[in-house]
Parts: C-alpha cells; structure tokens; sequence
C-alpha cells in the first residue's frame, strides 16, 4: 500500500469510528436503504467487495434520492472493523457535518492519487 493510501485509509477509519461513536451511522443494506429512502443519510460507503448487485442497488437509490455515494478503499471486514460491528457492504452517515468531512477525506485523497500520477 501506497503511503498517501495508507494515510486515506487511517484517516477513514478514524472518521468512520467518529461516526459510530456519534450515533451517526446506520448500516448494512436494509439499514442503508431505509436511511437513503427517509432522508436521513447525507453518504452512502460500499466496500470495495460488495457485489455488484449491491453496488448497483445502492447507486440507483442514492442518484434517485440525491444522496453522495463513495466506494471505501477496503473490504467488508475492515469497513465493519472501523465501527466496531459485525463485516458490512454498506455504511450510510446521517450526520451532515460528518458526512462533509468524509466527502473531503475522499476528494483530498482522490486528487493526491492524479497528482502522483
């Protein structure tokens, strides 16, 4: 792992963990859902192993519902680890100003991977 992955990646899981700890996420698919249909979610996580089943079903709901959809850089086990529960596809943040500084996290890291390359 590249050092600027491994920073994004440290940095995610400290947020995600924030989020747990904040009651600001709400998991797995059908907790996702209910989340992305009830307003509540502002992102929506996927690992990078969910289906693509899943992977399509969560991205047609979140562009019908206007709801930020990003794919996490780690697997199902990893993205459950950083909040503690059981391994999980899908994470979605219902707490605005998390959710921003997640959306950030990704942006920053997303251009320092095109400026590398």
């Amino acid at each position: 792992m590249r050092m600027h992955d491994q920073k994004m990646t440290d940095r995610l899981l400290f947020l995600l963990g924030l989020c747990r700890k904040a009651g600001a996420v709400k998991s797995g698919e059908e907790g996702c859902l209910a989340a992305i249909r009830s307003r509540e979610a502002y992102l929506v996580i996927i690992s990078e192993d969910a289906s693509s089943g899943t992977s399509k079903k969560f991205s047609d709901k979140c562009s019908f519902y206007h709801v930020p959809i990003e794919t996490a850089p780690y697997d199902k086990v990893r993205l459950g680890q950083a909040m503690g529960i059981s391994p999980r596809s899908c994470v979605a943040i219902t707490n605005e100003g998390l959710a921003e500084l997640i959306q950030k996290e990704f942006k920053t890291c997303t251009e320092e991977v095109e400026n590398i390359g």
